[in-house]
């Protein structure tokens, strides 16, 4: 047996490749950023900007020309408050850029948003808090309901809630119904790790986080409990289920395609693309063959939908 023989030229490469990575599995995360003007730079995640109305626009029509399966919208108020209630607004950041990217790519994009309060609480918390300081679960779960709506309501396709409270699949899916938006998808955030691969994001939505999330957030120690967490998901009436962060949890990845028959997606998280970022910049590695190469191994542990900062750059680069 000669096994080479199926590596020899490109053509035969491609031809037996057992994973494809495809423009319509990515999904790209944007920051759109109240009271801007124009873009501005994400210092630790170089090439990722927090997006004014207008530049956002712009870059989910690139996404719709290149394919991409959809974005993710998170949005960054000028004013926060204990209770989030930025999330609620109607003319909230986010729920007005839920509007906006509607309005320009229609159904050429999945449009998708994040379901979460951390954004909008002065606390910087995923909910809201109890007298003593604590994340209170149902009163956050009442919260999540509402948020639902509102996005709904400005014309989401798929809400993403994130904040790892016990029981929001549920809240999401009832309120959703019984408001006549049975149409709306849920992506949950199922198996979401207390991760130090988050630290640049915390940059880019201006977190206010003082602590840390593991009451909440998964043990990054705890693989089977990452499959429970997706089967309660699904059990409550999850579309699709996602694993969070990617790289250092493609085992979880692999268990939980392994364990449910909807779509599974992972989150390339901002920590994951400034490592590569960081280490291309001083040279030590080949920029785009690691970007195909990262993008390519989450595919292949069990990914269907992969979140990814460079979901349009790769979309290129798989046209070239």
């Amino acid at each position: 047996m000669r096994p080479r023989r199926l590596r020899r030229t490109p053509a035969l490469r491609r031809m037996v490749a057992e994973t494809h990575v495809v423009p319509s599995s990515l999904v790209l995360p944007v920051f759109i950023r109240e009271g801007l003007a124009e873009p501005h730079p994400i210092s630790s995640m170089p090439g990722v900007v927090q997006h004014s109305r207008d530049s956002l626009k712009r870059a989910v029509a690139e996404a719709a020309e290149l394919g991409l399966g959809g974005v993710m919208l998170f949005g960054i108020p000028e004013h926060k408050d204990a209770t989030g209630s930025g999330a609620l607004d109607p003319a909230g950041v986010l729920n007005l850029a839920i509007t906006d990217v509607v309005a320009e790519v229609g159904d050429q994009l999945t449009v998708m948003s994040d379901l979460c309060l951390d954004e909008f609480t002065d606390h910087g918390h995923c909910g809201l808090l109890t007298p003593d300081g604590e994340v209170d679960n149902d009163q956050t779960l009442a919260a999540y309901a509402e948020m639902a709506l509102a996005q709904a309501a400005a014309g989401v396709d798929m809400v993403g809630p994130s904040g790892m409270m016990d029981g929001q699949v549920a809240v999401v899916r009832k309120a959703l119904d019984d408001a006549g938006h049975s149409h709306v998808s849920v992506l949950a955030y199922s198996a979401k790790y207390a991760s130090a691969f988050f630290g640049p994001f915390r940059e880019a939505v201006d977190s206010s986080l003082v602590g840390d999330r593991r009451t909440y957030q998964q043990d990054p120690a705890n693989a089977l409990e990452g499959v429970r967490e997706v089967l309660l998901d699904v059990a409550e009436g999850a579309d699709l289920v996602m694993v969070k962060p990617a790289l250092p949890y493609l085992d979880v990845v692999r268990r939980v395609r392994d364990a449910v028959d909807v779509p599974v997606a992972a989150y390339n998280v901002s920590g994951e693309y400034a490592m590569l970022e960081a280490a291309a910049a001083n040279g030590w590695i080949d920029r785009e063959a690691a970007i195909l190469e990262t993008l390519t191994s989450i595919r292949r542990a069990g990914a269907d939908v992969i979140l990814t900062y460079w979901a349009s750059e790769a979309a290129r680069l798989l046209r070239a």
